[in-house]
């Protein structure tokens, strides 16, 4: 493979790169570039999102162009669930608004498969959709770690980034892994 089609970190993950691959999918999804985020899967990549099966990364490109053009003023958190090898699992929470005004909060989990070259190859994403009021949000100008803003709501209190101690919190939402 070529310079620019590796993506690290790498497989087998450790617990601190496993945490950097689930950063740069955060970002690069609130980034709600799909080209971006598309760039991290493999050509053949195989996904599961809800009830919708795709294969590629022209398919992946083209749903994501169609999920932000729905999902308005779409914020993502995750957190490393798991990891082994080559798999990573992550749980997420992400809020958006449709074309009506209607927030919504979406739950979730993921299972993430990498090629040797850190490319995502298999994404498996359950999601379920709560509607919620403007005034509920929790990620209202959340933008990520990387950023060094970190404007996250109170309400995780008992809780570290990505796991470190324990209670309820807020996950983050579709993932991609390693576009950073």
């Amino acid at each position: 493979m070529t310079a620019d089609a590796v993506r690290p970190p790498l497989p087998p993950f450790t617990e601190e790169s496993a945490l950097a691959k689930v950063q740069a999918a955060e970002d690069a999804w609130n980034s709600r570039d799909p080209e971006r985020v598309a760039l991290a899967y493999t050509e053949d990549s195989v996904w599961r999102n809800r009830d919708r099966f795709l294969s590629g990364r022209a398919e992946i490109r083209a749903f994501l162009a169609d999920k932000w053009r729905r999902e308005l003023d779409y914020r993502l958190r995750k957190e490393l669930w798991a990891y082994t090898g080559n798999r990573i699992s992550v749980r997420f929470e992400y809020e958006w608004h449709d074309t009506a005004g209607q927030w919504w909060r979406s739950h979730g989990n993921e299972q993430w498969e990498f090629d040797p070259d850190g490319l995502m190859r298999r994404r498996e994403a359950s999601i379920n959709d709560v509607p919620i009021a403007a005034s509920e949000r929790r990620l209202v100008g959340w933008v990520g770690a990387a950023s060094g803003r970190d404007e996250r709501d109170e309400g995780r209190a008992g809780r570290g980034r990505r796991g470190e101690g324990e209670g309820e919190g807020e996950g983050g939402g579709e993932g991609e892994a390693g576009a950073a």
